[in-house]
């Protein structure tokens, strides 16, 4: 290549590598919000150079903390043009875009008109309302971004608690990228794989509190048989452990007999067992643990049962109570104890 200004710079595809996004969200960027390279090579090869990359990753840092695409590009080139000042000096904050019905998703009203998402464009999740950390999550792990995904589940762990991080920010943008892999063959798989892990290790982190020298019996949780999908419990789990209720979780799938020995050796004050489809959810195994006694003659005890997740909706379970949503399932075995767990 011969030694002009752009030289040493990257290609389109090489830059997408880097910044694990896709080449037609670069080329999206440039033409909606003018985030481009200075220099073309001929009439339309990109290249860009450390500068075009610079404000790149300011703006792939922006969307990831769930700012919109337009008012990103605004600071990531005020970035870039700023005087340079003070140690710890930042550049203004741009104008806010108009808000309202009338308002366009992602750019102001006189801004570049917004084109439809096309097949390639790998950040189009159908996320709705929700919160700017859901959004932000959503995009990180679009780009693969273990480390912005990391780092957004404990802001949003730190400063909203557990419950609300659940409700708002990961069920949604969980259930944004199965629906996405559900229409899209087999593209997004991998990345409902790398949020589910992330957000799985982010809960095992939520501090527990210590439980009390005399806790009292467990609470027993598990996946119906056949079950395999474990995060709400691993939710659950986080929140009983936050509160300090002892807690035995025995994860994906368990067996009947096996969940049967479980319940008769951990003699806990519930069984919380979830159920994610109509094909996993047996009615049989609730009347099952909830007959379960055990204890001395004349002072034998059962554990109450509870049948959370949308495997069990549709109509009451005998013999079981059913929470609506983490808060509630929190509430409820809260009651047991006789003390108050706030979702």
């Amino acid at each position: 290549m011969p030694d002009t200004p752009y030289g040493a710079a990257l290609t389109t595809g090489a830059v997408a590598r880097r910044l694990g996004v896709a080449p037609t969200t670069l080329r999206s960027w440039d033409r909606r919000y003018g985030i481009g390279p200075v220099h073309h090579e001929g009439a339309k090869h990109r290249r860009w150079t450390p500068a075009d990359i610079a404000v790149l990753e300011t703006m792939c840092r922006l969307t990831a903390a769930g700012v919109p695409p337009a008012e990103a590009a605004r600071t990531a080139r005020s970035a870039a043009v700023a005087p340079s000042g003070p140690p710890g000096a930042v550049a203004a904050a741009p104008a806010e875009a108009p808000t309202g019905p009338d308002a366009p998703p992602d750019g102001p009203a006189d801004g570049p008109a917004r084109r439809p998402a096309r097949p390639g464009n790998w950040g189009a999740l159908p996320l709705g309302r929700v919160r700017p950390e859901c959004r932000g999550l959503a995009r990180a792990a679009v780009r693969l971004d273990s480390g912005a995904v990391d780092a957004l589940l404990g802001e949003v762990l730190a400063a909203h608690g557990l419950v609300t991080a659940w409700d708002e920010v990961m069920m949604p943008a969980l259930r944004a990228v199965g629906r996405k892999w559900e229409t899209s063959g087999e593209r997004y798989v991998e990345v409902e794989h790398l949020l589910s892990w992330h957000i799985s290790s982010a809960l095992r982190r939520v501090p527990a509190r210590p439980v009390p020298p005399q806790p009292g019996p467990p609470v027993v949780v598990a996946c119906a048989p056949g079950e395999l999908h474990t995060l709400p419990l691993e939710a659950l789990t986080a929140g009983l452990a936050e509160r300090g209720v002892p807690v035995r979780m025995f994860g994906a799938a368990v067996p009947a007999d096996a969940l049967d020995e479980a319940v008769r050796r951990a003699g806990p004050a519930a069984v919380v067992l979830w159920s994610q489809s109509r094909a996993t959810a047996g009615r049989a195994l609730v009347r099952r643990v909830g007959g379960m006694t055990w204890g001395v003659r004349g002072a034998r005890t059962r554990a109450t049962v509870m049948a959370a997740g949308p495997g069990w909706a549709g109509a009451p379970v005998e013999g079981a109570v059913q929470p609506a949503s983490l808060g509630e399932a929190l509430r409820m075995l809260g009651a047991l104890y006789g003390r108050d767990l706030p979702g």
